[in-house]
């Protein structure tokens, strides 16, 4: 074995320990990176766990929410899937490498490149002219493209939509970005402003693509055009198709299951055990219907379990510098989905409802 290949194999190794949440996309992300660009693997392994746990954030309360399989299952030659939710899992992962990549670019992590200034010295509107340090966009895109994109071989319709909702992605980074300004002049007058464009929160581009899921586009493919002609018509075809979606929309091909029952071979685990919200401050009305959503509306019933928890309390500071506070035991009322009783059973007025995207 030759050292460059030892090489891959050991930090793909590394890193899918550490990042055992994502150990699947990370070993893979590692290993279809040409061997010159060994020195951004971690950057690729950390924009690859940080895209799945924001993945997981957005869907907490939702039937799907993004299982550990999530990635693997849309990837995985054997047992991809084209739903409205492998769409997201691919955005977010391509975004979070590339968003990584780029920060890491611009904080001086990496001797081949630096901030962007391209542009400083050009007028780039009333008042402002382009200068400072802008994140390197341009480098992130690149350098994920050669690991993200790698890991579609085929050539099939699920292999170009993946690779359309990987780009989705990676526009989102770009379309999120801000631009932040200093001002210059006398005595602060901020008669002209010097203005760069930097990466907005992680969190925004994931809220960024959770709008583009709830509007993601179900392509309709030709099926007689491409059984009746030859691998040029399907190919046709699947242009013509892709020739009516924007560049910035995730589409999908397969409607979603049933995210209520659990399905082993799919990797979902239904929404039996599941925790869900009735009460507590500043939740959303998505939040406060968790309960039906999740338990309800999947012919299972709402279980109240009261559980101690151990938080700090009467907190007291003392010169000089600490922080002191007692240990308080309080019982918090958590509310899980339970299954009925086998004899009543779920209540004649529920309907279960998994219809178009519902979670």
């Amino acid at each position: 074995m030759k050292r460059s290949t030892f090489l891959i194999l050991s930090i793909a190794g590394v890193y899918g320990a550490v990042l055992h949440a994502a150990a699947w996309s990370v070993n893979n992300f590692l290993m279809t990176g040409p061997k010159a660009y060994l020195t951004y693997s971690s950057s690729v392994a950390a924009g690859a766990h940080s895209g799945m746990e924001e993945c997981k954030f957005q869907f907490g309360w939702e039937r799907w929410n993004c299982p550990e399989s999530a990635l693997q299952l849309s990837t995985h030659n054997r047992l991809r899937s084209a739903t409205r939710e492998t769409s997201f899992v691919h955005a977010i992962s391509s975004a979070g490498v590339m968003y990584t990549l780029t920060r890491n670019c611009s904080m001086g992590d990496f001797e081949s490149c630096g901030c962007d200034d391209s542009r400083n010295g050009r007028v780039g509107g009333r008042g402002w002219v382009w200068g400072g340090c802008s994140d390197n966009v341009e480098f992130g895109e690149r350098i994920s493209k050669l690991f993200v994109d790698a890991l579609e071989t085929g050539h099939d319709t699920r292999a170009l939509i993946n690779l359309h909702n990987n780009e989705v992605g990676r526009l989102a980074v770009k379309a999120t970005m801000k631009r932040a300004c200093k001002c210059h002049g006398v005595s602060g007058s901020c008669s002209i402003q010097t203005c760069w464009l930097q990466l907005a929160e992680f969190r925004e581009i994931g809220n960024y693509l959770k709008i583009k899921y709830d509007q993601a586009h179900k392509l309709e493919m030709d099926k007689r055009r491409m059984r009746a002609g030859n691998s040029a018509d399907s190919r046709g075809v699947t242009a013509e198709t892709f020739h009516q979606v924007h560049a910035t929309e995730l589409v999908f091909l397969e409607d979603s299951p049933d995210y209520c029952t659990r399905n082993a071979s799919l990797g979902h685990h239904g929404t039996e055990g599941r925790e869900c919200l009735q009460t507590g401050k500043n939740l959303s009305q998505w939040e406060k219907r968790s309960c039906r959503r999740l338990c309800t509306e999947c012919g299972l019933r709402v279980e109240e379990r009261r559980t101690e928890v151990v938080a700090s309390c009467n907190c007291k500071f003392h010169w000089c510098c600490t922080v002191r506070c007692d240990q308080c035991r309080q019982l918090v009322a958590k509310h899980f989905c339970s299954r009925r009783d086998a004899a009543t059973g779920p209540p004649s007025h529920i309907k279960r409802r998994n219809k178009g995207h519902k979670r």
